[in-house]
């Protein structure tokens, strides 16, 4: 269709002596995100309005109601409009014409696009919001008119219904603001290194024995408009300064160079993968013939023509490079096609025919293959070995058997997450001399790439070397699932003996690289309320984890095992029992995702803490301060809580975000505001730092000084914009007292820093940085005689120049692994009693984790009743990151982090092809492939106010320069914003249900806009839902895929 002529009529003349005239024009939209989005719904109404012939009421002369995203095409509502016009204007006339809108325009269920109840819901909302909207401009044209016109009254407005005709899509946008305060050290705080390195001989102006905090300056640095800078002073050395990023320059000029900007070498092909359209099928033919023919292809590659192994897969090889004649999810790699242009090459893979039959190794109907974790647990569909059960204290069937106990059972629904890193999966494959291949690619696994590409191209590893100078985004994402694009562009240049550039677009790198694995949790929990009046404390928790796996394991078993590590969150349960199951789907295999679980964990604790919380009518800031954890406590996995903050910065953020008066004011505003609610809540969060497989636990680095008194750091670790190189830079600076513009990280590759493990678990700055400590503790043990024999002062550049003539090693290779005693943790062994016979005694299954970074978040948020709609007033976040290597990078880290878990709790919703969404087609293809239909948080979601404030004066002895890990753990803190946003919507409830609303609600995870505006459940949206036949009307639970 062409669209060949828009008319917009002119507003008519407002009339003037004897004839008066109004005529209001009103937009609305709701997206799933609200700027920068394609709308759900979105509508314009027109309605003229005159005095009726006695002058006794205004009626309504015209009206039109046009709507887009209720039907294929935009559409009007005739009847709905027939129901208004010649109607006196009154709140009898609106519900008419919304009882004649819905039968108009109701959206059946299994429309496509979904979300049938909500899309009529938004309809009629926003019918309502135009009713208040002409109420309030007929009322202001009488105003301006006076007594003297004789005009009728417009329809009365109580003060609290005003609200409806607010909108935050045209509402003037707020000026954002930003607080970040940390203190700046006035000396390198002493860490592990001064454990490890008792005897430093360094030059620089190493820890002094002044305790950690100490030694903090009383000076803060902020940013928000009147920030100023504040410098250290401990030496030339960078260690603790709030530098820019290294190559942040380059980043925001558009200099930097990634994978897909290196200049094509000579004779370059482009690939595109030949992709399986199916979800579970047996390949029963490949027709090649076609694509081979075509113009500029130089080759189409299957199973047959590997020259080396097939099998792939980080933890168990259950993947293969190309299908071996079975496709177990949609888009799963069957071949790669190679051209001399990207064209030519995309054209020969489309053109590859592949015929199938239904085959689902996994579930009892081929032609329905599982798809959900709710068809997995049906069919039994799960990975066995990742089965495992944690239990702590006394039994729990005991427990939750004493009387007098608060008891509830409940699930807990949370969505996946895609990483929408900003450069999708690319690798450049060149052949080169002597057989080898070398591969430019954008991955968090430099040595993972390089076995894979060795195997599956028949080559030894020592052929093989992986480059990666820096990745435009990872999260997680490319620590194992950027594998197979490289093994198979490795493959495709080995064959043609030409280098193979594969890039990945947007909609198959998110159809086919996995997610953040989504979670279903199904609990039973008690607590003791005690009769003087305080907090109720927790008793006993039995959990069952499930989570979707996917169609191959990858990491899903370490993902749901950190999930278990975190299910207490930071709360002590006497009594607790959890066990984990990962579920076999025919989706991509899902992967690590920032949080590795550990938000999912967090997120089913706190679901539980709400539960029990409204059950027992309990204050929610008072039951969870009453429950955490205290120094000394024992976890249940049976570690220890060393040096444990959370209590402290719970009551330091409790005073500085006035969360009081603010909870106070909240509730009087929505006494005022019958359709605008606010809500605040405030959790806390504890992340375990150390990768849970005890071998990784370990990281190298290769230091050059030279000669001009500068230094070349190479080490396992991978730049994604964290900052990791910035951070050893600094490190390294601060051990050599020189500038750290004199260091540079150039890039990380195989043939520098061999067998390197994935940068992922937040533990990177931790290893690389003490594995750089460690050599350059060895050149500066060298240089010690030689400085020593120079005059006073010699730089660093005369020292060095004297050493190599004497024939000194300006070169070390340094290594560092997290002592055996802080790490690993025995699924397999079965510990005993213990001494107080309470429950098995977990500690002597080792400790799972080094230390913990920790934290407070409070979140005030303001929701839209009639659209779900909704805007997060201010954020305020105190966080433990120990002494910070760099206060700047942290609160990058920290304000992207809660950016990022806000995304994943609120508008960022996962849709596969299953039973919820039969409308997409085939079954088991990713609905939400792309920026069209998957949204993540832009400008206009962030808090208004932010504030990140570093806690002051804490210790890490287990990590170098007493600092923390910081890439992670704050994400779950951005789970503060939904925890607020269902008190906003109980405060909805409780006005427009009243008893009805009962205590606790279900409102699973994302909390879309439709899961907002349904779970209000006011008089719109449960007609809206009783229109469809459903009978859950005031606990509507939305369809999603989980």
């Amino acid at each position: 269709e062409l669209i060949v002529r828009v008319r917009v009529p002119a507003a008519a003349p407002a009339g003037s002596g004897s004839v008066v005239h109004v005529e209001v024009v009103e937009p609305y939209k709701q997206a799933r995100r609200r700027e920068d989005d394609i709308s759900i719904v979105t509508a314009t109404f027109r309605a003229s309005f005159a005095p009726s012939a006695d002058g006794s009421a205004w009626r309504v002369k015209d009206a039109a109601l046009a709507f887009g995203g209720l039907a294929p095409t935009t559409i009007l509502a005739p009847k709905a409009a027939a129901a208004l016009v010649g109607q006196e204007w009154s709140h009898d006339t609106f519900a008419a014409a919304a009882d004649a809108l819905r039968a108009e325009v109701r959206v059946p269920p299994g429309a496509p696009g979904g979300q049938s109840e909500f899309r009529t819901a938004l309809a009629a909302s926003f019918l309502f919001k135009f009713y208040i909207k002409c109420c309030q401009d007929l009322a202001a044209r009488v105003a301006e008119a006076g007594p003297g016109a004789s005009l009728p009254a417009a329809p009365a407005v109580d003060s609290p219904a005003r609200s409806a005709s607010c909108s935050f899509v045209t509402e003037p946008k707020p000026s954002t603001a930003g607080l970040q305060t940390y203190a700046l050290r006035t000396k390198i705080a002493p860490g592990l290194d001064a454990d490890v390195f008792p005897e430093s001989s360094a030059a620089a102006v190493k820890s002094s024995a002044a305790p950690n905090g100490a030694a903090y300056s009383a000076n803060y640095s902020a940013n928000g408009g009147s920030g100023t800078a504040v410098t250290g002073s401990h030496g030339k050395g960078g260690s603790g300064k709030p530098t820019p990023h290294a190559a942040g320059h380059l980043h925001t000029t558009g200099e930097a160079v990634y994978v897909d900007d290196m200049p094509p070498p000579p004779g370059m092909l482009h690939a595109w993968l030949v992709q399986s359209t199916r979800a579970a099928a047996r390949i029963t033919r490949v027709d090649a013939a076609a694509a081979r023919a075509m113009p500029g292809v130089k080759g189409v590659f299957f199973r047959e023509d590997l020259p080396g192994d097939n099998v792939m897969g980080p933890v168990a090889h259950d993947e293969e490079c190309f299908a071996d004649g079975i496709v177990r999810c949609v888009g799963q790699v069957i071949g790669i096609a190679v051209g001399a242009t990207l064209a030519e090459a995309k054209a020969a893979a489309l053109a590859v025919k592949v015929e199938y039959e239904d085959f689902d190794e996994w579930g009892p109907d081929s032609a329905n293959p599982i798809v959900t974790i709710e068809e997995a647990i049906a069919a039994s569909s799960f990975y066995e070995a990742t089965d495992h059960t944690l239990e702590s204290g006394r039994s729990v069937e005991a427990a939750l058997a004493e009387p007098g106990l608060k008891v509830v059972k409940g699930e807990f629904k949370l969505g996946g997450q895609e990483h929408f890193y900003l450069e999708a999966n690319t690798t450049l494959a060149i052949p080169v001399e002597g057989g080898g291949m070398a591969v430019h690619t954008s991955t968090q696994a430099v040595t993972k790439t390089q076995k894979f590409v060795a195997s599956t191209c028949g080559l030894p590893a020592n052929k093989v070397v992986c480059h990666m100078k820096r990745m435009g985004g990872g999260f997680g994402g490319k620590e194992t699932r950027s594998v197979f694009a490289s093994a198979a562009a490795a493959v495709a240049a080995l064959l043609t003996n030409q280098p193979v550039r594969l890039s990945l677009e947007r909609d198959i790198d998110m159809q086919i690289s996995g997610q953040r694995h989504a979670f279903i949790a199904r609990y039973t929990a008690a607590a003791t309320v005690p009769t003087d009046g305080s907090p109720p404390r927790l008793a006993a928790l039995d959990a069952e984890l499930f989570s979707n796996g996917g169609c191959a394991l990858d990491l899903s078993g370490p993902v749901m095992d950190r999930a278990l590590f975190h299910l207490d969150n930071c709360y002590q349960w006497p009594s607790l029992r959890c066990r984990g199951r990962v579920c076999r789907t025919h989706q991509a295999p899902h992967t690590a995702f920032r949080g590795f679980g550990g938000p999912q964990g967090m997120m089913v604790a706190e679901a539980i803490m709400e539960h029990l919380c409204s059950e027992v009518g309990a204050d929610p800031v008072s039951f969870r301060g009453a429950n955490l954890y205290s120094e000394g406590d024992e976890t249940h996995f049976g570690q220890r809580l060393e040096a444990w903050n959370v209590p402290r910065a719970w009551r330091e953020l409790v005073a500085s975000s006035e969360i009081a008066d603010r909870r106070a004011a909240a509730e009087a505003f929505n006494k005022e505001h019958r359709y605008r609610k606010r809500g605040l809540a405030i959790i806390p969060t504890k992340f375990g730092i150390n990768y849970t497989a005890k071998f990784m636990n370990q990281g190298g680095a290769l230091v050059h000084l030279y000669t001009d008194g500068t230094l070349l750091v190479t080490h396992g670790g991978t730049e994604m914009g964290q900052g990791l190189h910035t951070k050893v830079c600094q490190v390294v600076a601060s051990s050599f007292d020189v500038p750290q513009a004199s260091v540079h990280v150039a890039e990380t590759a195989s043939d520098k820093v061999a067998n390197t493990i994935p940068t992922a678990a937040s533990m990177s700055a931790d290893l690389y940085g003490m594995a750089a400590l460690d050599a350059c503790e060895q050149i500066i043990k060298r240089l010690t005689p030689i400085r020593k024999a120079l005059p006073e002062g010699a730089t660093l550049a005369e020292v060095a120049t004297a050493a190599h003539m004497q024939r000194v090693d300006l070169s070390a290779h340094g290594f560092y692994k997290v002592p055996d005693d802080r790490c690993g943790f025995d699924w397999l062994l079965k510990p005993p009693p213990k001494a107080s016979g309470e429950g098995p005694d977990n500690s002597l299954r080792g400790l799972p984790f080094n230390y913990f970074t920790q934290g407070v978040g409070v979140a005030e948020v303001e929701l839209d009743v009639l659209t779900g709609d909704h805007s997060v007033l201010r954020a305020d976040l105190v966080v433990d990151v120990g002494s910070s290597l760099n206060p700047a990078l942290d609160v990058g880290q920290i304000e992207g982090a809660f950016a990022q878990g806000m995304g994943l709790c609120t508008i960022e919703e996962v849709v596969w092809a299953d039973t919820d969404h039969a409308w997409v087609q085939p079954r088991g293809r990713l609905f939400t492939k792309g920026p069209g239909a998957y949204k993540i948080p832009s400008f206009n979601d962030v808090p208004r106010d932010f504030r990140v404030h570093l806690l002051q004066g804490v210790k890490n002895r287990f990590a170098v320069h007493s600092s923390k890990a910081v890439g992670e753990p704050p994400l779950y803190l951005g789970f503060s914003v939904y925890m607020a946003l269902r008190e906003a919507v109980r405060a909805a409830r409780a006005e427009h249900l009243g008893e009805a609303a009962g205590k606790h609600f279900i409102m699973h995870s994302p909390a879309t806009s439709e899961r907002l505006r349904m779970a209000c459940a006011d008089e719109i949206a449960r007609a809206c839902v009783e229109a469809n036949n459903r009978a859950d009307a005031t606990n509507y639970v939305a369809k999603a895929s989980f």
